[in-house]
């Protein structure tokens, strides 16, 4: 069947396109091939809470389910470090987390500050004591992200800078936990619910403005994860799980893969 003019320019401008975006793929591919990558930050990056632990990673808890494995796996950079772990702190980072940086890194990402501010002991508080006693250990985080966190975020941030000076630093934050007025028939009260995704924000807004002041770019989950926080009937997030401590309040693989990852890719 011979086509006619205009659908034979259609298909024309249809095969250019398709050409056009098959070429920037390409140079996309190219370019993210030719990336050094590292990896840092505490648990939300090592991947608690995903399950498939590398096990030369120990206590780390490093998980191919990671987001920074996922992406590497998808992107094949030239090069990938994953110094990412469990519990780490600022200062953690620093000592122990910042050896494969160099000129030659052209992207790290990393999430910290929540054990910082004490976040699992906010946690824990909140779920075995009273509704005030959790309100007030919210409060205490909050001001520790006042008067404390910003320096200890400056201290990372300047290392990082340092060692890695032409690199693309992204600086993920942390979800809101709690859809309010949920699911959930049993637990914390909406009070403490609420004080804990407050917290959360706070949190975020203080180590947004810490990266901004870097020249680094943050990157809020919290949008991905609206609609899969604890208490939505399809969580990204485990609830407390007394079998397992360690995982809770830690995202899924599904919250690496679903909130995470696109997080990241979003900025890049």
């Amino acid at each position: 069947m011979r086509l006619s003019r205009s659908a034979a320019l259609s298909s024309s401008l249809l095969l250019g396109a398709v050409l056009a975006l098959t070429g920037a793929g390409a140079a996309q591919a190219a370019e993210t091939a030719a990336l050094d990558y590292v990896a840092l930050g505490d648990s939300y990056s090592s991947g608690v809470g995903s399950g498939s632990y590398d096990s030369a990673s120990g206590d780390c808890k490093r998980s191919t389910k990671a987001y920074p494995v996922l992406w590497k796996n998808a992107n094949a950079p030239s090069s990938f470090a994953f110094t990412a772990c469990s519990g780490a702190r600022t200062g953690d980072v620093t000592a122990n987390q910042l050896g494969p940086l160099s000129a030659a890194t052209d992207l790290v990402s990393i999430t910290i500050g929540g054990n910082d501010a004490g976040f699992a002991d906010v946690m824990t508080t909140c779920v075995l004591q009273s509704e005030s006693t959790c309100i007030n250990r919210v409060n205490q985080a909050k001001a520790y992200v006042d008067t404390t966190l910003p320096g200890k975020l400056d201290s990372v941030y300047n290392a990082i800078r340092s060692k890695a000076p032409a690199a693309h630093v992204v600086v993920l934050g942390y979800p809101r936990f709690y859809q309010l007025n949920g699911s959930c028939i049993a637990g914390l009260s909406e009070n403490e619910r609420t004080a804990i995704n407050n917290a959360s924000d706070y949190l975020n807004a203080a180590t947004a403005k810490r990266a901004a002041d870097h020249g680094f770019t943050f990157s809020s989950v919290v949008p991905a994860f609206t609609g899969h926080e604890i208490c939505s009937g399809s969580a990204w997030l485990h609830s407390v799980n007394w079998l397992n401590i360690g995982e809770s309040y830690h995202p899924t693989a599904a919250g690496q893969s679903g909130g995470y990852l696109p997080s990241f890719n979003g900025v890049l």
